[in-house]
């Protein structure tokens, strides 16, 4: 069935407010939990241990402050706006600074808006942090289709590049007509996109002045002879083992969002336990150092902050149903992008540059002994360094 657009480029203010309702609900679902029994050993080789799923529940039952956190994003300016029939949710953060680069940013799963808290003081005002001499940004933060309060979904087809072209009339709606784009994870494929859609090629009159990733860039996408393991240094080659561990242990929860995202959201979107499980599980996996307690990594407030805009939200499904949009397309070749490219690989992530180059045009390309997938979360002012860096080089 077709979806009746009613795109009339309304930029509306957006205040987080849960009804008490459904706070009142989630304490009464995390009261009644029925714990899994733990399966030989309690440990983290078989997803997240039930001892320590008991132990965050607890946290959030008993101490969390939701009404806190939600008067922290609420600190944050925010909007909402309709484009290609889907309501679309973002923060926009202005500097005071006269000529900052407006800057859009893009999370992925199982991340959002929260991803990126610890970064917009410093990008938006850097003298406030110490660095008067630092370019300054205008940062817009969208949540994607289908996460958080850019969703549920109301169609299907929302692949990177179509996401892509719905960044960009955004950044039409607001005014820019030159900025700058970042992201890692799905963020990482959606932002090159951007440059693609708007024709963007490293001219000066380019839509898209530069593009800065983070993550998983230039995976290889099948085994590799010896002779090309042998010409990789010793951390490429580490990777691509990395690499290899990946499709053995982790690559279940990609064919499951990707080919049954309904099957499995009827459990989480019934148990908020499930889905705290499901995403933890996966913040364990990607951040650094992995023998580190997620918690500890991410800040305990702040995980459950990012699980409640997945609870609150019913996006469980909707957020899954991204990687079933873009299914069809993964490994295909993409043509080599113009568009001056910036990367950082944290130390939990495999980025080999190599096979990152056939697809992006990159000027910059920095390895870090820390830090990991979640960069902005985990590292920000490692991010925030590269950020600068890389685009006070392209001004």
């Amino acid at each position: 069935m077709a979806t009746t657009r009613n795109d009339d480029e309304t930029i509306t203010p957006f205040t987080i407010n849960v009804p008490q309702a459904q706070l009142d609900d989630l304490a009464q679902r995390l009261a009644r939990t029925r714990f899994t029994s733990p399966l030989p050993g309690d440990s983290w080789a078989t997803g997240v241990p039930t001892s320590y799923l008991r132990e965050l529940v607890k946290y959030w039952r008993d101490d969390y402050d939701w009404r806190a956190q939600e008067a922290a994003l609420n600190a944050y300016p925010q909007f909402v706006t309709t484009i290609d029939g889907q309501q679309i949710h973002f923060l926009h953060v202005r500097s005071s600074e006269s000529g900052a680069l407006p800057l859009l940013m893009t999370h992925g799963w199982p991340g959002s808006v929260v991803e990126f808290l610890d970064v917009i003081g410093p990008l938006t005002e850097p003298a406030t942090s110490g660095d008067e001499a630092a370019p300054a940004f205008d940062v817009v933060i969208p949540s994607l289709p289908g996460f958080g309060f850019s969703g549920p979904v109301n169609d299907a087809g929302w692949d990177e590049t179509r996401i892509a072209r719905t960044w960009a009339e955004l950044m039409r709606r607001l005014g820019y007509d030159r900025y700058g784009v970042q992201g890692g994870d799905i963020g990482a494929g959606v932002s090159p996109a951007v440059a693609r859609v708007t024709g963007s090629d490293g001219s000066p009159g380019s839509t898209v002045l530069g593009v800065h990733l983070n993550g998983n860039i230039g995976v290889p996408t099948g085994p590799l002879d010896d002779d090309e393991l042998a010409s990789l240094t010793d951390l490429e080659r580490d990777r691509v083992r990395r690499v290899g561990e990946f499709m053995q242990e982790q690559f279940g929860y990609i064919a499951i969002q990707s080919t049954r995202p309904s099957a499995l959201a009827a459990g989480l979107s019934d148990s908020p336990v499930g889905q705290l499980a499901w995403i933890v599980d996966k913040l364990r996996e990607w951040t650094y150092p992995r023998e580190t307690l997620p918690h500890e990594v991410l800040g305990t407030d702040r995980l459950l902050t990012n699980v409640m805009l997945y609870w609150l939200t019913d996006t469980a499904a909707s957020s899954a149903y991204v990687g079933y949009a873009s299914a069809e397309s993964w490994g295909d070749p993409l043509p080599r992008s113009g568009v001056p490219t910036g990367v950082i690989v944290f130390a939990g992530d495999v980025g080999i540059r190599r096979y990152a180059e056939t697809e992006h045009s990159i000027v910059r390309w920095v390895d870090v002994d820390r830090g990991g997938h979640f960069a902005a979360w985990e590292e920000p002012s490692l991010l925030v360094d590269d950020v600068r860096a890389f685009f006070a080089a392209l001004r």
